[in-house]
């Protein structure tokens, strides 16, 4: 706990398992802070989250997900969550009321093929949500711990959010860990009996999260993350692929959208696979990069001939 704290800034954090357990974590906080400090009625609680957006698969959060597929014969939902467009501070000014307790949001939306908001949009909406006294709460199971090039995506314009939510890297690939971090002004509702988990904060899953924020900080992977992320991305726009119609990124982290009118983003990254590429498409138009933090500059040579055998034949 002390570790990631320091690292973050937070006062405290609460272990769980997978990341959707981080989510309904933040969740639960979000409400109950919402009801014994800003006095909400009861059960009426409402939180704002951003459309396109991917928090885990729970009944939760699959009925505020804007993906249908994700829904398909899973309701009746939780009605209380409202949807704003991503990287819209005048929809966030809206759709806030009396009742609303939290903004929960990606910083960056991964699962959508690494959408980059607005610079000056995350600034704007912590404005907004301390004016309005709500908390802003920051999914970072994808975006954290260095691969945007920052320890989180966060420390590209805020100091930290309200809350964060982390997850995927904190268990270093090998074992499931994730965690809801806050300050002791919201965690303090969470009493004793009111949340928990078997598996949460076990030694061993606690032994690798240490252990793989000693190698973040020791290794500076995000200082890797952000120099050959930017190597990358820049080698990746000089391909002139016929196939690619735009490319974002930030660190390691890079999303090319594909012109599907010649082919699919699937059947490209099936010929990467067959190279010792691995990439995943997504929503019908995109692949991602994600490469491993540890990554070295030659890795990335040979992963820029390989990418060029399949992108500009």
């Amino acid at each position: 706990a002390k570790k990631i704290c320091n690292l973050s800034g937070f006062d405290k954090v609460l272990p769980m398992n997978t990341g959707a357990d981080a989510v309904e974590t933040a969740i639960k906080a979000a409400r109950r802070w919402g009801y014994r400090n800003k006095c909400i009625p009861k059960d009426k609680a409402e939180i704002i989250v951003s459309k396109d957006n991917f928090h885990g698969r729970t009944t939760t959060i699959c009925g505020f997900s804007t993906d249908e597929d994700y829904k398909d014969d899973f309701g009746p939902f939780d009605g209380s969550f409202r949807t704003i467009p991503f990287g819209d501070p005048e929809s966030l000014q809206k759709a806030i009321t009396p009742n609303t307790c939290a903004y929960i949001t990606e910083p960056i939306q991964g699962e959508t093929g690494i959408i980059i908001p607005p610079k000056g949009w995350l600034k704007e909406i912590q404005r907004i949500c301390k004016e309005n006294n709500i908390l802003l709460i920051l999914d970072e199971i994808q975006s954290g711990l260095g691969r945007t090039g920052k320890n989180f995506a966060f420390d590209h314009e805020i100091d930290k959010p309200d809350g964060l939510i982390l997850g995927k890297a904190l268990g270093g690939g090998i074992y499931p860990v994730s965690a809801f971090l806050s300050d002791d002004r919201v965690m303090q509702y969470l009493t004793p009996g009111s949340h928990g988990s078997t598996f949460g904060g076990n030694p061993l899953a606690a032994a690798i999260a240490i252990e793989a924020l000693n190698i973040l900080e020791d290794s500076n992977l995000a200082q890797n993350s952000a120099e050959l992320g930017t190597y990358l991305k820049e080698k990746l726009e000089d391909l002139n692929s016929p196939y690619i119609t735009e490319i974002r990124g930030i660190g390691l982290w890079i999303g090319i959208d594909i012109d599907t009118s010649q082919v699919h983003p699937k059947t490209l990254c099936e010929e990467l696979k067959n190279v010792g590429i691995l990439c995943k498409d997504t929503h019908d138009k995109t692949i991602r990069f994600a490469p491993p933090l540890t990554i070295k500059r030659s890795d990335i040579e040979w992963a820029l001939e390989k990418i060029k055998e399949v992108l500009c034949k």
